[in-house]
């Protein structure tokens, strides 16, 4: 009698130093002494950090296009996609205009500028012109004009994630009122998706190596002291985005039968990629791909991140009142509850209009005090040279909202599937 082995086969188990997050810990600590003892050679560390981030740029737009594109051709039903839109930016409206105000209490109460005592008129406005131009550029109007590109297929040569995400839902749509006689073109689509993954599985062996370029530089430039100095501002920062993570985006979590702290170690990667990069889209294509592993319907995936990396940037958010709080204290000028509601106001709007603009953050706070004269836009030199310390924050607090908004949205439309959700967050 021939006996059959109904064990599934043995599946060998990484060492740690073969696992990602480790290599990017070890990188990220090895970036900071070398920045910190040897300086100059940290600086030229710089190509390393940035050649990384130019090579998953190369890919984002591929992996946006063919997610999107043919995640909703495999809707039957179009009223969905509008269905699924319209309850992301309802999410995204909420906790982004909830970030805002968390950020403005906080600055109000905790006052991390006060006592500096700063004279707006010995400020020198020139190191930050160029933020202030770039922010000038990026209206609100000039804004949704850029969301359409030129050509439908030019966006997947270019940067602009919007442009890339509309034409993705234009030919899905396309595609999805034609399924019966565009079956050959889905079926080739969804066939590339596989080696598009495979490259991204590839690019991200060198993520150490990136972070190991950027944190070098990071340190070697600004140094460890550049954070001790606005110490105050930096902790304030970070503590509100980290009660924001785990109250609100918790709270979120929890209502919706998950744990926010399960949900943080399963993104742990993506997190430390972050970390490591000051980029959040440094992890967007493995963000996706994580969620859709997580349970989520790949059509709301294909909709809800790549989206919500350009309208529900709550690190961006908390930042951007905080600091123009910050500003106005450390210039010892009082704002009145109808000057905080304007910034408010056109924070909502300027936070939007730069999306996707390379230093985000620090471009859109620049759009908002060119508008509210009453904080002068020269006191940005203020935090110049600790920008980039927090960056690093709002990159990682708007990469964890993105996440659950993912999970959020999939579940409203009972897109989710809990036990592969319970799965992945309990490895």
């Amino acid at each position: 009698m021939v006996q059959i082995d109904l064990k599934p086969p043995l599946v060998k188990k990484k060492k740690i130093y073969q696992v990602l997050y480790f290599q990017v810990i070890v990188a990220i600590i090895a970036g900071i002494l070398l920045g910190h003892f040897f300086p100059e050679i940290g600086v030229s560390m710089k190509p390393l950090g940035d050649g990384f981030i130019m090579l998953v740029k190369m890919i984002i737009a591929p992996v946006i296009f063919l997610t999107v594109t043919t995640g909703i051709a495999g809707m039957n039903d179009m009223k969905k996609v509008g269905r699924v839109a319209g309850k992301a930016f309802m999410y995204f409206l909420t906790f982004s205009t909830l970030a805002l105000v968390i950020g403005l209490l906080v600055g109000k109460v905790i006052k991390p500028g006060a006592g500096m005592n700063i004279d707006p008129e010995t400020l020198d406005a020139s190191a930050i012109a160029k933020y202030v131009t770039q922010a000038h550029e990026q209206s609100f109007v000039g804004f949704v004009f850029e969301i359409i590109p030129k050509t439908m297929m030019s966006p997947l040569t270019g940067e602009n994630i919007l442009q890339v995400l509309f034409a993705a839902i234009l030919f899905g749509i396309g595609l999805a009122l034609t399924a019966d006689k565009s079956k050959v073109v889905i079926d080739f689509l969804h066939a590339v998706t596989h080696p598009i993954f495979k490259v991204v599985e590839i690019l991200m062996k060198t993520a150490p190596i990136g972070a190991f370029g950027a944190m070098g530089f990071t340190i070697g430039q600004y140094g460890i002291d550049a954070v001790a100095n606005l110490g105050m501002l930096v902790g304030t920062f970070y503590i509100t985005s980290l009660l924001f993570v785990l109250i609100v985006l918790g709270a979120v979590a929890r209502y919706n039968g998950f744990s926010i702290f399960k949900f943080l170690r399963y993104i742990k990667d993506e997190l430390l990629l972050v970390l490591g990069t000051s980029s959040s889209e440094a992890a967007l294509p493995t963000l996706m791909q994580k969620m859709e592993k997580a349970g989520c319907a790949k059509s709301v995936v294909g909709l809800v991140v790549p989206t919500g990396y350009s309208f529900n940037l709550d690190g961006t958010n908390i930042y951007m009142t905080l600091a123009s709080l910050f500003i106005a204290q450390a210039c010892n000028i009082d704002l009145s509850w109808e000057h905080e509601i304007l910034l408010l106001l056109v924070a909502m709007l300027s936070s939007k209009g730069a999306a996707g603009v390379s230093g985000a953050g620090f471009i859109t706070l620049a759009a908002t005090l060119a508008i509210v004269p009453e904080v002068p836009v020269a006191g940005m030199t203020l935090i110049l040279g600790i920008d980039r310390f927090m960056s690093e924050c709002r990159a990682l607090t708007n990469l964890v909202g993105n996440g659950v908004a993912s999970i959020v949205v999939a579940r409203w439309e009972k897109q989710l599937d809990k036990e592969q959700l319970d799965k992945a967050l309990n490895e």
